[in-house]
């Protein structure tokens, strides 16, 4: 008996130290505690079928409090965070119909003209190891040639771990696309998890965070759901259901409020919920704009050289010879 309830304290202990905000719990008072299989498991989350919708406008805005400014750009929305040098959320709804990329990445990085106090730039990436990653992908943005281009604002930018950027967090963004596609409209939000103590890089000292986080929430009738994710700013081959907590459990570990103009019954009921398999797992669109851009590109490796002087191993994303990280190399 002892040896039993050592294992599940040390289970409960795993959760509390790896997710921060404790153990998650569905509506229904259960634990969601890992499964043998790595992916977090839930058995009595049910979809919000009974759930009647509203229009409500900026619904993808987390509560702000006084004195806190929002910068609004034609593809989302953000807070900056000035002690840190980035943004502490980013919001927007994403579209089916914007889901459909018309525009190419421009990866001409810029500081934000609407951020006043002004925002971190090149000097605080260049040499520091870490990606300027971004928190509204770029390829959310490719339905206006002005929303990719914002994309690129350093108030949208955060430092994150090479394996991090174009690894669990890329497969958790193409995901995101596709349910988009697959519910008509998502509303995210998402962005670093600040805290006191962090370490920095460059001049301005932009803190590197040790978590993201992304919250989404399906507002469309028949099947109301909302989900989210904090995953470790480091590479994982872990599945994405590992990473997927309440939306109450983003709230706790970051201290925000999402979706607050839903009436106080429906948040209540969506952010303590959490059905998985109300959720595909397969990047359904990735796969097809793959097979589209290897018959309209050649991919050969990157001729970029990384900072140890080694070629990058990176496969060039166009004609120009450049994946996007390295794209500057060849204008030099």
């Amino acid at each position: 008996m002892r040896n039993i309830v050592s294992k599940f304290l040390a289970v409960v202990v795993f959760c509390l130290l790896f997710f921060g905000q404790g153990v998650s719990e569905t509506v229904y008072g259960k634990k969601v505690l890992p499964s043998n299989n790595k992916t977090c498991s839930i058995n009595d989350g049910v979809p919000l079928n009974n759930t009647k919708t509203s229009t409500l406008v900026n619904l993808e805005i987390p509560k702000t409090n006084t004195g806190e400014i929002i910068v609004n750009h034609i593809g989302y929305s953000l807070l900056y965070n000035e002690k840190h040098e980035q943004a502490s959320w980013v919001a927007y709804e994403l579209t089916k119909k914007e889901s459909n990329k018309i525009y190419e990445r421009s990866d001409k990085f810029i500081t934000d003209p609407k951020v006043k106090t002004g925002t971190a730039n090149d000097s605080d990436y260049a040499g520091s190891g870490y990606d300027r990653g971004h928190i509204a992908p770029a390829a959310d943005m490719g339905w206006s040639d002005t929303a990719m281009a914002e994309s690129f604002y350093y108030s949208n930018m955060s430092p994150q771990t090479p394996s991090f950027n174009r690894g669990v967090w890329k497969k958790l963004e193409e995901l995101v696309r596709t349910w988009a596609v697959e519910n008509n409209s998502v509303y995210i939000v998402s962005g670093p998890v600040l805290t006191a103590g962090l370490p920095t890089i460059g001049p301005h000292k932009v803190s590197v965070p040790k978590y993201y986080y992304k919250v989404i929430l399906d507002y469309t009738e028949p099947s109301i759901k909302g989900i989210g994710f904090i995953i470790p700013n480091s590479g994982s081959n872990e599945q994405l259901q590992h990473f997927a907590v309440s939306i109450d459990s983003v709230e706790k570990f970051t201290g925000l409020d999402f979706f607050p103009l839903l009436v106080d019954e429906q948040e209540d009921s969506i952010e303590k919920t959490i059905c998985l398999k109300s959720w595909s797992w397969e990047n359904t669109i990735t796969k097809s704009n793959v097979k589209e851009e290897t018959k309209d590109t050649k991919a050969g490796q990157c001729k970029g050289i990384t900072k140890n002087g080694a070629r990058c191993k990176n496969k060039a994303s166009n004609n120009t010879g450049y994946c996007h990280h390295h794209i500057g190399q060849k204008n030099k």
